[in-house]
């Protein structure tokens, strides 16, 4: 898994604390950024904290590329509804020699592994036959409406495709961008961050969360799982227990002390 920070809004901390200064004092548009030294820059960005007060926070957002996740991870991250995906196609993208996420607990076992790894090239195979038959079928019937041989196999390569890829497993891996404003990422990462998310979305939240502490240090310095955000676990009877650890592991994660 690869992650890397695109892009973010340009200074998103003293963003987020002209808008609260909007919010909280009676100054012009056109002066909201005066005076607006990094002490008090951080002390609006601990006061919306403390009193719950994150619509600020949405002015601001940031754009993550990432690579070397599965379909199945790409199913659980496009529930979190506000953001914006940018998805590499297997309907355009012809998958001929796919890559694939394998599961730590199945490498960790080499009967697993291996069992794993056939059907994966199994897939492959299928994959690769049924395009080819496609292509034959599409390519046959284009020529017949009179397209030339060029044009002809270019769309019985795409129309072929499309079909074939139903094959393909959720450990098939993707591409994606994100894009979140400061707000959905804050749920995300209550939500992903949690010891009871899925290993693979746990792994990536935790790439971007190292990230925004990096790009916004103030605004992201509570953020993590719910245990983490609020002092209390959100899990009720599923609490995984570990309360002290987890709130150790972020400590360390955002370099706190």
């Amino acid at each position: 898994m690869k992650v890397t920070l695109i892009t973010h809004t340009p200074e998103p901390e003293k963003v987020i604390a002209t808008a609260a200064k909007l919010c909280y004092a009676s100054a012009d548009i056109d002066t909201l950024m005066d005076g607006l030294t990094q002490e008090k820059i951080d002390s609006f960005l601990d006061m919306l904290t403390n009193i719950g007060h994150e619509s600020p926070i949405e002015h601001v957002t940031f754009t993550f590329g990432i690579e070397g996740v599965s379909r199945s991870l790409l199913a659980q991250i496009t529930r979190h509804r506000i953001a914006s995906f940018s998805v590499q196609s297997q309907r355009y993208v012809e998958e001929n020699r796919f890559e694939f996420v394998t599961p730590p607990e199945i490498a960790a076992d080499e009967t697993a592994v291996k069992l794993y790894n056939e059907q994966m090239q199994s897939s492959i195979d299928s994959y690769n036959k049924l395009a080819d038959i496609l292509k034959e079928k599409h390519f046959k019937t284009f020529t017949e409406q009179g397209d030339d041989e060029k044009t002809a196999k270019r769309k019985a390569q795409k129309k072929a495709i499309e079909d074939a890829r139903f094959v393909l497993p959720n450990a098939c891996a993707t591409k994606m961008l994100v894009t979140m404003n400061a707000r959905s990422l804050m749920n995300f990462f209550s939500l992903r961050c949690c010891n009871r998310a899925q290993w693979e979305i746990h792994e990536l939240a935790d790439k971007m969360l190292r990230l925004c502490v990096e790009a916004a240090p103030t605004l992201f310095a509570k953020a993590g799982p719910s245990c983490v955000r609020s002092g209390r676990c959100g899990e009720g009877a599923m609490t995984c227990g570990k309360f002290k650890e987890v709130v150790s592991r972020y400590k360390e994660l955002k370099g706190q002390k």
